[in-house]
This record gives structure tokens, sequence and C-alpha cells, in this order.
């Protein structure tokens, strides 16, 4: 998947006016790991289910101890696993600029993540997938890798369909201003990562 990489901090230039700047900020890996385990097992959840199905067949027909505890252990060890490969984000290079300190200057071009004054990664919007407006913050789900990205073989597979989610955390507390807040929901939602407010009955 599309991640920001630490080679990519370089000079760059601030946003436009009209553009918005936060405070620093943070982002925890313990809390990126929950929400992350939270993320992929609401949608994966029924991946698990496929070994225990599969090895407990065999106990329906010739009832067995040994199938049933293999069936077990080999769902514990596919869930072990796949929680693995999502905190694992946590521990790679590549992963590096999600958990550093940064300040965010965002507008309707880019959003650049800044260490300092001199420093940054600018990131285009075409790399968020989807925008979610939780009850304090706002998070920005990047797109997967391209195929082309991809490594081949099995290990190709497994990153197709077993997606990592990465996503940019912005929490409502490092913007400035209520102001900075609805002009943040307002670029989400002209560039179409979060639905067309409703319109007011005149």
């Amino acid at each position: 998947m599309q991640r920001p990489n630490q080679r990519g901090f370089r000079t760059v230039q601030g946003p436009p006016p009209g553009g918005i700047r936060t405070k620093k900020y943070q982002l925890d890996k313990e809390k990126y790991t929950k929400m992350a385990l939270v993320k992929v097992w609401r949608h994966d959840w029924w991946y698990a289910l496929v070994p225990l199905v599969l090895l407990l067949l065999p106990a329906v027909f010739s009832f067995s101890w040994w199938w049933v505890a293999a069936a077990v252990v080999v769902t514990i060890l596919f869930v072990l696993l796949r929680s693995a490969q999502v905190m694992g984000v946590t521990q790679i290079e590549q992963g590096n600029p999600l958990f550093e300190k940064l300040t965010y200057e965002i507008d309707n071009r880019q959003i650049l993540m800044k260490r300092n004054e001199r420093e940054g990664m600018a990131m285009n919007w075409d790399m968020i997938r989807k925008a979610q407006v939780k009850s304090d913050a706002y998070l920005l789900w990047l797109q997967p890798a391209a195929d082309a990205q991809l490594p081949t073989g099995w290990k190709g597979w497994v990153a197709r369909n077993f997606e990592t989610p990465v996503f940019i955390h912005l929490p409502f507390r490092i913007f400035n201003s209520a102001n900075d807040i609805r002009l943040m929901e307002n670029i989400l939602r002209r560039k179409n990562l979060l639905p067309a407010a409703p319109t007011t009955p005149s």
C-alpha cells in the first residue's frame, strides 16, 4: 500500500492563503494499533471462520477431539498472524513517518506533513481513499498499493487479500480554531471523501 516514506521528507513550501495549519501532533503507536485492529476485524472476522469450519467438518462425520483441537489451534494462529501483520506497520521503517511529531498543512492541492519549517512530505489527495469523521478526529485512510507495487508470488497474494490499513489521524484538538475544522470538512467534501452536506430546505 502507499505509505509515507522517510526518504520523502524534503524542503517544502507552506500552504497558500486559505489553507489549514495544525498544531504539532504525534500518533501513538498503541493507539494506531488498536484502531487498525478494530478496522481489520470488523471487515475480516469471517476469515477466521474458514479454518475453523474446514477442520471441524471431519469431526461431524467421525468425531475426534484431535480435529477440534486442530481447528481451534489453526484459527488462533490465523488470528495472531493477521494481527501481527497489522501491528507490523509500527515496526517497519516505511511506517515511521506516521508516528513522528508533525505539523499538518492542508489545502485543496495536498496535505503537507512537516517535521519542521524546512523538512516535510507532500501527499496528494488522490492518495487518500476515504475519510471518516469520528467523535473527536478525522481519519484519512490511504489508498492500497497498486498491483504493480506488490511483490510477486504468495507474498503478493497475501498483500492483495489481507490489506493492512494505514491512516492519518487528525484529532480536532490539533486544529487552531472551529473555522479550521469546518474548512477541513469542506475540503473533504469537495474531494468526495465525505458525503455532501444535506441542504437546508428553504
